[in-house]
């Protein structure tokens, strides 16, 4: 920033040199990038110095902003200017103008004050040299008095001829595509539906934030002023600049954020000065359209966190005295030191900050230099080593993890939507395709998928663990889903294969326990053919099944993929498991199998339910073998395999002690599910 020595100066008790000022701001954090000796066209002289502000500290973009850093380090006192509103004041502001806020979320607060009967002119000599001393042009009283106030406190303002306003009201609102644009400084532009700009009645006479049009600009036959003070959203500001190639020193200060509280200081500030230097009568009151000024924050640190984390043997008296230089009105109790943070310093919000407050002004040059390093070894996170165990259990079943664009089309978007919930589309991206964030993992993959096959890729296995979004009742939700696509060429083992990797999934993430609460059960779902419920302890986390014919070609896929999607905190809740570990079996097992022809329908949840309500004695594994359908079966039946091992612990299993426990699962498979046995 550009930092005229002897407007520093005027905020002082004690005048400082430019030889001072450099080592005082360079050890908090503001180094200088030179200093020049001006001669001002008043015949006076000064020194422009010129000061490096981080992005962080846009309260500092001003005069007396770098002056409270000054104070903070020398220990001398500020002298802040006086702000008060003229006493005499004319007729009401709203009998001479309106505002109208089309964009409250890119004009949060938009204010404006009127003064009548103005004389534009020079300006004072006083004026004038502030004004040339931090590097800019004077113009007339108005325009220097905005400038003024700008560098001064760090506000922005802008100075609209009233006159030149069609309908004399102001309209907040975004451009309509294609109007064209005169700045003050000449350049032409042609602005987009995207764009924030300031409107009368009929057109943009400023873009907001930016720059002022030089149709409303204040001339030498300017009588009638209206004043606006506004805080516009950084990112707006910044696009819009960006987009135009139109910069200025307001959207410097805007695309950094400016002081809430700050608006209204600065706009009485400029009104006052206006009433002193070019005459004219101040409308009673003034319009204010937004937000109200906020209370300033509360952030609490531990001195012993602060000890801690500079290194050095701080007590609790240096370390209020430090941030009470700064402003912050620290407040001690015991370990605990709880600050008021104006609202100037958008950078202070947790308790690391009040530390690096603390440690800016201890010195950084002052904090020892430790030869060695010591390091706390922890074992890793349950979270971490959760999510590297899945990743390995899938790469085991030959899937590949994928990271995917969290941003989908709108058809996409709704296309694995919850019925719960509503896609949500990104703020101010009303033309862009893929806008939306994605609520579900499945269209993702698919499109991964896609990409795959046309490069002639095939046996594709993908995973990906990732967040979701959605709209529930005007609340955001976010959920972090575990989804899985495999490529079937037969259906229904692509489904088993699916189904197995999650099984295993389970037995790792969370143990036997929670292994034998995993259960799948039939759907009607318009978007798989067939469809699942994965079910753990008793709730649906996700669906597993077949993506159906019209949505494989919705995605332009060739062959049928299997699909699966979770929830996976579910999943990672239990997390390391608790297992149970014996000794290797002493004695040999038995093994045998069933082959049951039973009725389409009958899922293997039914087959399994009837062979554990036979409670066979001695039966340590139950597993399912293979299915087939033919003519020989018969249609609209199935051939199902099954295999059973039995083993007794303590002693050589006989086939005449097993032979009952078969025919007893047999009789409950025939009468539970009509099975019969295929020879």
């Amino acid at each position: 920033m550009k930092t005229s020595l002897a407007w520093l100066n005027s905020y002082l008790d004690k005048p400082i040199t430019a030889d001072q000022a450099e080592p005082l701001l360079t050890d908090v954090g503001f180094p200088f990038d030179g200093c020049d000796e001006l001669t001002l066209s008043t015949g006076a002289t000064d020194t422009l110095m010129d000061v490096e502000v981080t992005s962080n500290r846009s309260d500092c973009l001003s005069h007396l902003g770098l002056a409270r850093e000054v104070v903070a380090a020398s220990g001398l006192s500020l002298v802040p200017p006086e702000i008060e509103l003229p006493s005499d004041t004319g007729v009401a502001i709203g009998d001479l103008t309106s505002v109208e806020s089309n964009e409250r979320g890119l004009c949060p607060l938009y204010t404006a004050r009127v003064i009548t009967g103005v004389k534009i002119g020079p300006s004072p000599k006083w004026l004038v040299e502030r004004v040339e001393g931090a590097g800019l042009r004077s113009v007339n009283n108005v325009v220097d008095i905005t400038n003024f106030v700008l560098l001064e406190l760090g506000q922005p303002l802008h100075a609209f001829d009233m006159g030149k306003l069609a309908g004399r009201k102001i309209i907040v609102r975004r451009a309509q595509g294609g109007e064209l644009f005169t700045a003050i400084d000449g350049s032409k532009h042609k602005l987009t539906g995207k764009m924030l700009v300031i409107a009368d009645a009929e057109k943009p006479v400023a873009i907001a934030g930016v720059m002022g049009g030089l149709d409303s600009e204040v001339t030498n036959e300017t009588t009638d002023i209206l004043l606006e003070s506004a805080i516009f959203d950084p990112l707006s500001v910044r696009s819009t600049s960006r987009a135009l190639k139109l910069g200025s020193d307001s959207s410097f200060r805007f695309e950094r954020g400016v002081d809430p509280v700050g608006v209204d200081r600065a706009s009485r500030r400029a009104a006052k000065l206006i009433v002193e230097l070019a005459g004219g009568t101040l409308a009673e009151g003034v319009i204010r359209i937004g937000d109200d000024e906020p209370a300033p924050a509360k952030v609490s640190m531990r001195v012993s966190r602060c000890v801690a984390l500079l290194g050095i043997d701080l007590d609790a008296e240096h370390i209020c005295g430090s941030l009470d230089r700064l402003g912050l009105t620290p407040q001690v109790d015991g370990d605990i030191v709880t600050c008021t943070i104006p609202t100037y310093r958008l950078d202070l919000k947790r308790e690391v900050d009040l530390i690096e407050e603390v440690g800016r002004l201890y010195g950084y040059d002052n904090l020892a230099v430790h030869s060695r390093i010591e390091l706390e070894v922890r074992p890793k996170q349950n979270e971490v080593v959760a999510r590297q165990e899945l990743g390995r259990v899938l790469a085991a079943h030959g899937y590949h993890e994928t990271i995917t664009p969290s941003l989908l089309t709108e058809e996409h978007a709704k296309a694995f939507c919850p019925d719960s919930l509503e896609p949500m589309a990104l703020a101010g991206e009303a033309r862009r395709k893929d806008r939306f964030l994605r609520p579900s993992l499945l269209a993702s993959l698919l499109n991964c998928r896609k990409h795959n096959q046309d490069r002639g890729n095939e046996g594709v296995r993908l995973f990906e663990v990732a967040g979701t979004w959605g709209d529930r009742d005007g609340k955001t939700s976010q959920v972090t889903s575990l989804a899985t696509l495999t490529d079937a060429p037969d259906p229904h083992e692509g489904f088993r294969n699916a189904r197995g990797a999650i099984e295993e999934l389970t037995q790792m993430l969370g143990g036997d326990d929670v292994a034998k609460t995993l259960a799948f059960e039939p759907v009607d779902d318009a978007r798989y053919q067939p469809a699942a419920r994965v079910m753990l302890h008793g709730e649906e986390c996700g669906r597993i099944g077949v993506l159906c014919d019209a949505f494989q070609h919705r995605f332009g896929l060739q062959a049928p993929v299997v699909l699966m999607e979770v929830d996976y905190a579910p999943f990672a809740a239990n997390f390391p498991p608790n297992r149970t570990v014996g000794n290797l079996p002493r004695f040999p097992g038995i093994e045998r199998d069933l082959s049951i022809v039973v009725d389409e329908a009958v899922t293997w949840r039914q087959v399994e339910k009837c062979v554990v309500d036979a409670d066979p004695k001695m039966l340590e594994d139950l597993q399912f073998v293979t299915i087939f359908r033919g003519k020989q079966i018969g249609k609209g039946k199935k051939s199902l395999s099954l295999r059973m091992r039995f083993r007794n612990p303590d002693a050589t299993l006989r086939h005449d002690e097993v032979d009952p426990q078969v025919n007893a699962v047999v009789e409950k498979l025939k009468s539970g599910v009509g099975a019969e046995l295929r020879g």
